[in-house]
């Protein structure tokens, strides 16, 4: 780590120029630039007292950020093939279980149909981006078309089936909390 390059960083993000931190640190303009510049190190008092004017602590400073994935690729994708439901399922999002919503995709071949669910706490939404499927929510079976969607409260069994004799139905549905 470049102790003077990050806190020329966080000062930038502050909006300081080197002379308004130093005045705020009791230091000099040249020392501040010379710590940015790696061309000396502050002592930990002082380098406590330029983090404290930069709005930060010694372990935020040092801590180490974990390098978050934020977007995902086919690559990332998980993906089960139920032969018996005509029914393939793609996690979309690795280890979503841990996160609070989980998005899946799900391709549903003619006749096929996702496994039943049974009352969860949550809310589940569904954007059918081929084809047609139909929803069965407790006693109530609706249809959903391309382009539809569908967002429920799952305290009743649920599922979905492609009732399409010659066309795959392709569904984004999205669970919080997890439950796929």
């Amino acid at each position: 780590m470049n102790i003077g390059s990050k806190i020329r960083q966080l000062r930038m993000e502050n909006g300081l120029t080197q002379e308004e931190l130093a005045d705020r640190c009791e230091l000099t303009k040249g020392f501040i630039s010379q710590v940015e510049r790696e061309m000396t190190s502050p002592s930990i008092a002082t380098l406590q007292d330029i983090l404290e004017a930069l709005g930060t602590t010694l372990s935020e400073f040092f801590a180490e950020e974990e390098d978050e994935k934020i977007v995902f690729t086919s690559e990332d994708f998980f993906e089960k093939y139920d032969e018996d439901y005509k029914m393939k399922i793609y996690w979309i999002v690795p280890n979503a279980q841990k996160n609070e919503m989980e998005p899946i995709l799900v391709e549903l071949e003619p006749g096929g149909l996702t496994y039943r669910h049974t009352p969860h706490p949550g809310e589940e939404f569904g954007y059918v981006l081929d084809g047609e499927i139909e929803l069965i929510y407790g006693k109530k079976k609706l249809l959903v078309k391309k382009g539809e969607s569908f967002y429920i409260f799952p305290n009743k069994e649920h599922y979905i089936k492609n009732k399409s004799t010659n066309k795959t139905a392709k569904i984004l549905w999205i669970s919080t909390p997890p439950s796929f």
